[in-house]
């Protein structure tokens, strides 16, 4: 296959369009969100296989949120949500780097050993990879201040870019950045903060034409109350022992 085919072939499966109702969704924002997906359902599992997934997914929807550099259908700059799947890629690296050094070393859970333990961070036995709990008061007002100066610096930065709906997606950044520093402190907060990424992510993606991904966060939202409810029985029973 010449240059020139290939060249051809990567444009004509980069802008492969599905019509909904005579509106055009390009595959490569389905395809990317299930990826996110199955990288979600992959990481719940412990597999490795969760990581390169979800950078598959990043990558798509990364080209598919800078729409107006890579010509979607909507055409429009979503610096936030582009941000995001950087974020996410980086974070991505990270793990998919732990995890294998782990799985070469062969650090190996008892079979008894709850789902919700880290396969990196600690083998033995009887040692958790995090415990749920409040955040503190001061911990609590930190996490206000960020919220706060992170959307009104980000939404300063995202409309000088020429970002669409810089406020919004300003606050889905700040609050995704806000929200995984949380889970990795193991504060419960942190299911909240990602339930107000998606209240404010789904009206946003919807007026945008971003439907696919619109889905993909109610879906994100159902598993986002489960997780709440989860962590907070995990935390009752860590307190009533």
């Amino acid at each position: 296959m010449s240059h020139v085919d290939s060249d051809n072939l990567f444009t004509t499966l980069l802008n492969a369009t599905l019509y909904v109702g005579g509106y055009p969704i390009l595959w490569r924002e389905i395809v990317g969100n299930l990826f996110g997906l199955a990288s979600a359902v992959g990481g719940m599992k412990r597999v490795v296989w969760a990581w390169p997934v979800g950078i598959i997914g990043n990558i798509l929807l990364f080209t598919v949120f800078m729409g107006g550099l890579f010509h979607t259908p909507q055409d429009l700059n979503l610096y936030g949500q582009a941000g995001r799947q950087v974020m996410f890629l980086i974070v991505s690296l990270y793990g998919w780097y732990q995890w294998r050094q782990a799985r070469q070393q062969g650090l190996h859970e008892p079979e008894h050993t709850d789902p919700a333990r880290s396969i990196v961070s600690e083998p033995a036995a009887d040692t958790a990879a995090v415990q749920p709990r409040w955040a503190t008061a001061k911990q609590r007002i930190g996490m206000v201040l960020f919220a706060i100066a992170g959307t009104l610096v980000f939404a300063l930065i995202f409309d000088a870019l020429g970002s669409w709906g810089p406020w919004a997606d300003a606050w889905i950044f700040t609050g995704s950045i806000l929200a995984t520093y949380g889970m990795a402190r193991g504060w419960t907060e942190f299911w909240l903060i990602w339930l107000g990424v998606d209240v404010v992510g789904v009206p946003l993606l919807v007026m945008a034409g971003y439907y696919p991904s619109a889905t993909l966060y109610v879906v994100y939202g159902a598993f986002v109350l489960w997780g709440f409810v989860v962590w907070l029985r995990v935390q009752r029973k860590e307190a009533a022992a």
